[in-house]
């Protein structure tokens, strides 16, 4: 009985997970860093940013999406309108890999089966979570990194907005700028656990943690069966 009871619920969950339309494809832009090195800018990509991107068509009006984002974040205070970083003149380069999970809502309904042009902006919110390199500015003056030879995860929540179009009935574009503020102030290595996170090699405002942007586009192939809420489906 228990195996019959096992088919059965393998059997539907099959069923309901087809019923519904999928998305899968990529992103491409670029990044910026937002911290206590480099320029302050909110939207000013900077580095090449790419990745992968599932999305799962709830209904009309929300989906549940999941993405896998690669970059790498550089700050220079050269390019600050701060004298004051620009004097200091620290530079940096982190690689990091994101993983993003949540939910996207559209303002207007999204339904690839009623036929013609359809596009509605959109919000995307949710959890992250970024892979980055640890390091720390010597404190001797000259501005050298000095690397620490670990990882350290940035957890953080995406805030989204964007505007997406159906080009044909197998694909959709989209354009988006979204800001990840973080929970951690590492990213641009002003604040390190070097030596028991010793203040010598902290600097900036330790009240403020580092954020990231990432500006692109997306392309996402459909597939699967007419989701429940189509006539029909």
């Amino acid at each position: 009985m228990k195996y019959l009871t096992l088919l059965l619920i393998i059997f539907f969950g099959t069923q309901i997970s087809s019923a519904q339309i999928n998305e899968f494809g990529i992103f491409v832009g670029g990044s910026n860093f937002i911290g206590d090195v480099g320029a302050t800018d909110y939207i000013a990509p900077k580095q090449l940013a790419f990745g992968a991107i599932y999305k799962w068509n709830r209904s009309k009006r929300h989906s549940y999406r999941i993405s896998l984002t690669f970059t790498e974040l550089e700050g220079d205070d050269n390019d600050s309108d701060d004298p004051s970083r620009q004097i200091r003149d620290y530079k940096f380069n982190n690689n990091i890999l994101e993983l993003s999970a949540g939910m996207e809502f559209t303002f207007f309904d999204f339904d690839l089966h009623n036929g013609g042009t359809v596009s509605t902006p959109y919000l995307y919110s949710g959890i992250s979570v970024a892979k980055h390199d640890n390091f720390f500015f010597n404190p001797d003056g000259t501005g050298a990194i000095v690397d620490e030879e670990t990882t350290n995860y940035a957890f953080g929540i995406p805030m989204v907005l964007g505007y997406k179009v159906a080009v044909s009935t197998d694909f959709i574009l989209a354009l988006e700028i979204g800001a990840r503020y973080t929970f951690s102030d590492k990213l641009d290595g002003s604040v390190s656990d070097y030596g028991g996170a010793d203040a010598s090699v902290s600097f900036g405002n330790t009240n403020n943690n580092d954020w990231y942007t990432f500006t692109g586009i997306t392309l996402t192939y459909t597939f699967g069966r007419n989701p429940c809420f189509c006539p029909g489906g």
